[in-house]
């Protein structure tokens, strides 16, 4: 009868026992990055930040004592390899992915993490088709998508140069610069429908010579020259207009040139709209004296040489957001270690800050994020430009409402709409 007893309370403490996750050795994260290739530019120091905020992090206790394991997939390698990697280690027990730079990739990825049931957070790509297009469980984007990024880019504008006639675009010739395009033409035909666009170009990606575009821009002469082009492709375009004088006669709207400041140097004269994919800067108005802060660009900039650029923003996001999730998936445990289950319906609202202001994730999956933007100036504190007459604009106004398609919501926006966005100013 004894023996009865004792195998009945067995089975009967079983299931209670497997509600108990089992706390791993070290929590498994697998994130995916260029490393070679053009794209490098943001996929280097992002994977430089990535291993500066771990090691801090895991010298402070990791994740509910558990220390966090980086391994890093190198986008560079092509679609091929990036699939079959990120299936290898999600099958070798990869407890998160964060993937990826890439716009095309994230749309790959995406629906194989969701095949695979791992978590997967898109950390940087900016494609606003991932959640319009489709409903995931496993997938999370902990940044802005295209669409606040480039409605910004067009408040500001409309704030900094509001009578302006003529517009010409030169953008990469490829997904990238034909969305961001449809999407700022879009969201300026709303708002200031009296505005020409007098060009539109689309060399293709990877040009070095773009004096064919800057002749005829130059016989346009239009006031504002649009560019969401980034990298080499972007250094270029700016070095041989500013050679050839055209910076002096239209002002440039370059969205992704944050991240270009240091490597142009003293090439970028005053007076040109430079966006940061976010309200990323490593001078940020409210941030840029807050200790963690500091400490962080001591270290990146001891590590790399260089200041942070808006990749490393998100990296800080995605990591931030990781922690949030496990840390509010372990609270609402009483101090258990989670299922994964668990830490997927934690990101739910989940709200988390990085190296900007904080960002939430809302019932789409999509991050809502602030926006910067600045003036480039010649201040002579740095070698090369930096910000003035800085704007940081609220992500929740920018962002397509659920269930909403981008080009068609900012097709309906109206003139009046611009002055309802909540923005803040700076001088610098």
């Amino acid at each position: 009868m004894r023996k009865f007893l004792l195998t009945t309370a067995a089975i009967l403490a079983a299931p209670i026992a497997a509600l108990a996750a089992e706390k791993p050795a070290e929590l498994k994260v697998g994130v995916t990055t260029f490393l070679t290739g053009p794209a490098s530019v943001f996929g280097v120091p992002a994977r430089d930040a990535a291993e500066i905020i771990v090691g801090k992090l895991n010298a402070e206790g990791g994740i509910g004592g558990v220390p966090v394991a980086l391994s890093f997939i190198d986008e560079g390698a092509g679609a091929e390899a990036l699939t079959t990697e990120f299936r290898r280690q999600v099958e070798g027990g990869a407890h998160a992915m964060m993937g990826a730079i890439s716009s095309g990739n994230c749309q790959t990825l995406a629906p194989l993490a969701e095949d695979l049931k791992v978590l997967n957070l898109m950390w940087d790509c900016g494609t606003q088709q991932i959640f319009e297009n489709n409903d995931y469980k496993y997938v999370f984007r902990t940044q802005a998508n295209a669409t606040p990024e480039m409605l910004a880019t067009v408040l500001y504008l409309l704030k900094v140069k509001p009578d302006f006639k003529t517009i010409a675009v030169v953008n990469q010739d490829y997904a990238w610069g034909r969305d961001s395009w449809q999407i700022f033409s879009a969201a300026l035909k709303a708002l200031k429908p009296d505005v020409e666009v007098v060009g539109e170009f689309f060399p293709k990606f990877g040009a070095a010579d773009f004096s064919t575009e800057i002749s005829r821009l130059q016989a346009m002469q239009p006031d504002v020259i649009l560019s969401t082009s980034w990298g080499g492709d972007l250094d270029t375009f700016i070095q041989q207009a500013a050679q050839r004088g055209l910076m002096n006669t239209s002002t440039f709207v370059i969205p992704l040139a944050e991240s270009s400041l240091e490597r142009l140097g003293s090439t970028l004269p005053a007076g040109h709209i430079v966006g940061a994919r976010g309200d990323h800067y490593f001078l940020h108005p409210d941030r840029r004296d807050d200790a963690d802060f500091k400490e962080f660009m001591a270290a990146f900039e001891e590590k790399t040489g260089a200041h942070a650029i808006y990749p490393v923003f998100h990296m800080s996001q995605a990591l931030a957001a990781l922690k949030a999730a496990y840390e509010k998936a372990i609270a609402a445990k009483g101090g258990e270690w989670p299922e994964e289950d668990e830490v997927i319906a934690a990101f739910e609202g989940l709200t988390f800050q990085g190296l900007g202001r904080e960002v939430t994730i809302r019932e789409d999956n999509q991050g809502i994020e602030a926006q910067l933007l600045g003036m480039s100036v010649q201040s002579g504190e740095y070698p090369f430009a930096t910000l003035e007459n800085i704007m940081i604009f609220d992500g929740a106004a920018l962002t397509t409402p659920v269930g909403q398609e981008s080009v068609e919501w900012v097709s309906k926006l109206t003139p009046e709409y611009a002055a309802s966005v909540k923005v803040d100013s700076y001088e610098k």
